[in-house]
């Protein structure tokens, strides 16, 4: 059997609340877990105690018998110092979407237009003092 600790969705609409479940991956998010290892309730402070709550005892257990973590679950694992900390790769995170290229490069065109509209004006009037 496939076991993943995971977070199984409660709560009510907008208001979200986690158990944190150690589960056969076949089934549903929200469906039969094996076990309910902690909660997670994401609306509280990052800083409160009260936000992620587990059994360490029990988490360690389903580790130790091969079970898999989810994402989310690993990084609340890695802040408790239960888990070494994973280096993550998303190479496409520093990269800006295509509204902001876009502004840069409108940006970089209206600055372009104004230095060689400053340009011309400084050397026209010059210009009309020596013809003059």
């Amino acid at each position: 059997m496939a076991m993943k600790i995971r977070l199984a969705r409660g709560g009510s609409k907008k208001r979200p609340f986690y158990r944190i479940v150690a589960a056969d991956s076949r089934m549903p998010r929200d469906g039969r877990y094996i076990e309910k290892l902690g909660t997670y309730n994401p609306l509280l402070p990052k800083d409160s105690e009260e936000r992620v709550k587990m059994n360490v005892e029990r988490v360690q257990y389903w580790l130790g018998e091969g079970a898999q973590t989810t994402d989310r679950v690993s990084r609340m694992l890695e802040a408790a110092g239960l888990k070494d900390k994973v280096e993550r790769s998303n190479p496409k995170k520093g990269a800006p979407g295509k509204k902001a290229v876009e502004r840069a490069e409108e940006k970089a065109a209206k600055a372009a237009e104004a230095a060689e509209a400053g340009a011309t004006p400084a050397e026209a009037p010059a210009e009309d003092a020596a013809v003059e």
